[in-house]
């Protein structure tokens, strides 16, 4: 073989090989972009049914805002169903690990079951997560409905490739319910297929920036306990939801810095700081306004941060679809949360 000819068959491989690693780099940006796509379950119509499960704390004498949550499933022409084991009682939680999960379990594997909505927050859902078999759920996946503890399940949710509910739970519901109305037609909107976007009031503490990402996050102790483990998030692209309660600042701080140096923010396209209630005082005052010290924590990075989204511990708890795409505009008059 001559010198030319083995140049020339040179340049002719070398171009292949190119061209190989080009194709193989666009069939990898397409399967990142399609299976960074979450399961959508089926938003809900008029006949569907949902679950109502309690995964977490004991429900005393909560007997009457379980039949009130029940009442309005009906009036929006959705029948109801109630785990066996709801009102069960052991000790600190709405009955055993055993029956708490059999419950939810049931109501994952039931392909006649449209959305589960969970009854209360408090404490226990972590206990049962790792017993849940999700295999059912995702051949008829189904919305699966709370907030605070129930950060816990949206979590593994998310690492299970599906969307959930960030809303609000049936001892949520007041007798009046006009005194929390935002919080049930966001709710309703977004199990019908409608959810709200939102316009944020103004803040002097806003970081203002642009991101486009898909919303996941919750409670903030939640998202801290989850740390380390299978069910915690990878915040890449992503924008994150925190909200709190009953916290003192210095636990706040303390969380936001484990975070922080376990790499969790690094690559995070936004956040968005929904209410931090009934804050703790601690005899050795911090010093300075729960939103400084989030930004403090924060300081080293760029993304944009929008605070005062009402949800979370309040009364006016606004439904947030985890897992779906948002687009975040922030500047100090505001914040716009478009849902794509």
């Amino acid at each position: 073989m001559s010198l030319r000819h083995l140049f020339v068959y040179l340049i002719i491989g070398a171009i292949i090989f190119h061209s190989d690693r080009l194709y193989a780099q666009d069939d990898t940006e397409n399967f990142t972009r399609m299976t960074s796509q979450l399961i959508r379950p089926p938003y809900l119509k008029a006949g569907d049914t949902v679950a109502i499960v309690a995964p977490s704390g004991i429900l005393k004498s909560r007997e009457g805002e379980i039949q009130q949550a029940i009442a309005l499933l009906n009036d929006w022409g959705l029948n109801a169903k109630l785990g066996d084991n709801v009102f069960n009682k052991a000790d600190h939680f709405a009955g055993t690990d055993e029956e708490r999960c059999e419950d939810f379990q049931n109501a994952l594997d039931d392909s006649s079951i449209s959305a589960i909505w969970c009854a209360r927050g408090g404490y226990g859902t972590v206990r049962i997560l790792d017993r849940l078999d999700y295999s059912k759920f995702k051949e008829h996946p189904k919305w699966i409905i709370g907030y605070s503890d129930i950060t816990a399940l949206h979590n593994q949710l998310h690492n299970e490739g599906v969307e959930s509910l960030h809303a609000l739970m049936c001892v949520s519901l007041t007798k009046d319910l006009s005194e929390i109305q935002d919080s049930v037609e966001t709710f309703k909107s977004a199990i019908f297929g409608n959810p709200t976007n939102y316009t944020l009031k103004g803040s002097e503490y806003n970081r203002e920036g642009d991101a486009t990402g898909q919303l996941i996050g919750g409670n903030l102790t939640m998202l801290h306990t989850m740390l380390g483990s299978d069910t915690s998030i990878d915040t890449s692209n992503k924008i994150l939801f925190i909200e709190e309660i009953g916290e003192y600042k210095y636990h706040i701080d303390r969380m936001l810095q484990s975070l922080k140096r376990a790499g969790y923010f690094d690559n995070c396209k936004g956040i968005i700081v929904g209410d931090m209630s009934k804050l703790r005082k601690n005899t050795t005052l911090w010093g300075t306004s729960i939103e400084q010290l989030i930004l403090d924590a924060l300081s080293e990075y760029s993304f944009p941060i929008a605070f005062g989204m009402p949800a979370g511990h309040e009364k006016d708890n606004r439904a947030l679809i985890l897992g779906r795409r948002i687009n975040l505009r922030v500047n100090k008059n505001g914040a716009r949360i478009t849902f794509n």
